[in-house]
């Protein structure tokens, strides 16, 4: 989230007389020769044309090169640490609004099962949808949805206290069975909205229809739609900092640094190559890991201010949440090992505000994680992914879903751009390390102790966090108007409006004296236009879908041109699209004729070139000639292929 486009690796022996390590090697069977090494930008790689333009990157492990084992291991660890400060801070945003809060047990088991499902669920994509390098995890775009539905008056938390205090009727004892009945209950209520609503994105991903879909979305509905997720948060942030303010914004300094400042600077580190032996080199560390230096030193920092007695022992001053022992009981209570496993918290349970609400966040989604597929092919060196490929990946993204709905994650999955641009960083594109950093994350999710590590993770330096990431997600939003004509009235008020009034409306909902504002007569009813109506990013989407669609304007001023001007495939390239095809079965789903019509399967050909080739050869019973750009008039092949 926070990474630099730069390259993360890069080699310093004998940088004043620009000599290079360089190791080649020839493919056998192909006669192709590659050049590999480290150093600066200008540092000989492997050069893959991307299909996308004229460009080049210097990738040192393509999609379907796999580097030594032990190489291996490290790849895979640093991208799992690179998505793990977004997924453990899910489970303890949501914990608040699940009622959790005193069971740290329960928050720790919360934490493994949402890593348990990201690394399946990274497995599944990897291996049998996009085929391309990408993490998947949980997304941010199911809190505001889900924290709206936990908000109805049915779902209000009941306090508990500690078996130490005395407590009154109104109150129950964190941790015992009736506190865990009362937030298991609400996991229930969130896995059900997910079983549902994740079908329609796997109807829309396997039917092909994502390609129909993104006709009506551009940039005007994105950029105000993914905004206002970070931008509704803000309170949330500030009630994790309020603790200890300076602790917060200490933390956000950090992140600040070693993300922006110090991003350029390198870790001198030997390096064995083979062939060449052991070699200096260096890694750009903070621009790798500035989110987790950055929680590692503020906690160190805490950790040596409490035993320092410089923050209050007594809960009620303030500065006692920035404390390291206010629940470093966890790691003893918490098992060794955990096997997280589907309906672990009962039978999920759906209501339709639950579901509705969590459909903002799946279409928000797809459309992210399509540019994702794109961004994620361009820098990994692999051909822009065919239709086919993308529809299977939005496909296989909602049957992730449906496993998070399962094992009760609390959110549905989606690609991670972090870890792209961790690629872009490393120039590791290599299919295998994310495949070994799905399996990393399995294991780490049934080893209960190291998820209850983070749960003693004091509160200000989460809101610190908070504050950086929240930040980072309105930003990215609101960069997809990079395509947008904004010197368009048109356009600035779509914008406008949609952002204003995305904020507003919920706003005049959550006050205490609408609360029965919306009276249909039918509570069912109300609860789910309660919802919808509280959700800011589905009111931001849906007043900005309206009207961008409804409003005159040019393609070009709409922003839909720029938006979609990556290339498709040319047939040139149809040997390299052999990286979206799928393991082992392929070359008997080649033999099948069915295949080229199921969009999701690769060598899918659509209805209208479908059509074109049926002009094509009429054209060529007439002895018309056949139009360039195909050898024969069925020559499908060379067609592009399109969702």
């Amino acid at each position: 989230m926070f990474a630099s486009s730069d390259s993360a690796f890069c080699t310093q022996e004998e940088t004043n007389s620009n000599q290079k390590l360089n190791m080649s090697r020839s493919e056998k069977g192909n006669g192709e020769e590659w050049s590999t090494g480290c150093g600066d930008m200008e540092a000989e790689g492997k050069v893959a044309d991307t299909g996308q333009g004229q460009e080049k990157l210097d990738i040192l492990y393509s999609v379907h090169e796999r580097p030594p084992v032990v190489l291996l291991i490290i790849l895979a660890l640093q991208q799992f640490l690179t998505m793990f400060g977004a997924t453990f801070s899910f489970p303890i945003l949501m914990a608040r609004f699940l009622c959790m809060e005193g069971d740290t047990v329960g928050i720790s088991q919360l934490i493994s099962t949402v890593i348990f499902v990201a690394g399946l669920s990274t497995i599944i994509q990897t291996t049998v949808g996009v085929r391309l390098p990408i993490i998947q995890s949980v997304s941010y775009g199911f809190v505001t949805p889900f924290i709206v539905l936990l908000s109805l008056p049915e779902w209000k938390c009941q306090g508990c206290v500690e078996e130490a205090v005395s407590r009154n009727e109104t109150n129950i004892t964190c941790g015992s069975d009736e506190h865990v009945e009362m937030w298991q209950a609400r996991l229930r209520e969130l896995q059900g909205a997910l079983l549902v609503s994740s079908v329609f994105q796997v109807v829309v991903g396997f039917t092909g229809l994502v390609g129909v879909l993104l006709n009506f979305i551009g940039p005007l509905t994105i950029a105000p739609t993914i905004a206002m997720i970070g931008l509704s948060l803000f309170d949330v942030a500030a009630e994790k900092s309020q603790g200890q303010w300076w602790i917060s914004i200490t933390t956000l300094a950090l992140v600040a640094i070693f993300s922006q400042y110090m991003r350029d600077v390198s870790i001198p580190f030997c390096e064995y190559r083979q062939g060449s032996g052991w070699a200096r080199s260096s890694l750009r560390l903070f621009a790798l890991f500035p989110v987790l230096l950055a929680i590692g030193v503020a906690w160190l920092l805490c950790y040596i201010l409490t035993a320092a007695d410089v923050f209050p022992s007594t809960s009620e001053e303030w500065g006692y949440l920035a404390r390291t022992d206010v629940q470093s009981d966890v790691i003893s209570k918490a098992p060794w090992f955990r096997f997280p496993y589907p309906g672990q918290w009962g039978m999920p349970t759906v209501s339709a505000a639950g579901v509705l609400g969590s459909l903002a966040a799946i279409i928000a989604s797809i459309v992210e994680s399509v540019g994702d597929y794109y961004a994620c092919a361009r820098l990994s060196g692999a051909p822009p992914p065919p239709g086919s490929a993308v529809s299977r990946g939005i496909g296989v993204e909602g049957l992730t879903c449906l496993l998070a709905g399962a094992w009760g994650s609390g959110g549905g999955t989606t690609s991670y751009s972090e870890n792209i641009g961790a690629i872009g960083i490393t120039k590791v594109g290599s299919l295998a390390v994310i495949q070994a950093s799905g399996v990393l994350m399995i294991i780490m999710g049934c080893v209960g102790k190291f998820s209850a590590i983070f749960v003693t993770i004091p509160e200000p330096i989460i809101g610190g966090l908070f504050l950086a990431m929240f930040g980072m997600v309105t930003a990215v939003g609101i960069s997809n108007l990079q395509y947008v004509d904004l010197n368009s009235s048109r356009n600035l008020f779509i914008l406008g409006v949609s952002l204003f009034l995305g904020l507003s409306l919920p706003k005049w909902l959550s006050s205490p004296a609408n609360a029965n504002v919306i009276d249909t007569g039918s509570s069912g009813v109300d609860n789910i236009f309660t919802v919808l109506c509280s959700t800011s990013m589905f009111v931001a989407g849906v007043v900005a879908f309206f009207l961008d669609n409804t409003i005159p304007g040019t393609r070009e001023e709409r922003g839909l041109s720029k938006w979609r001007q990556a290339e498709q495939p040319s047939g040139e390239e149809g040997g390299k699209l052999r990286v979206y095809d799928l393991p082992w079965i392929q070359p008997r789903l080649n033999r099948l004729r069915v295949t080229k019509r199921l969009p999701f399967c690769p060598g899918f050909i659509n209805f209208s070139s479908r059509r074109r080739a049926s002009k094509n050869e009429r054209r060529g019973r007439e002895g018309k000639s056949t139009p360039s750009g195909m050898s024969s008039p069925l020559d499908f092949e060379n067609m592009t292929l399109q969702g």
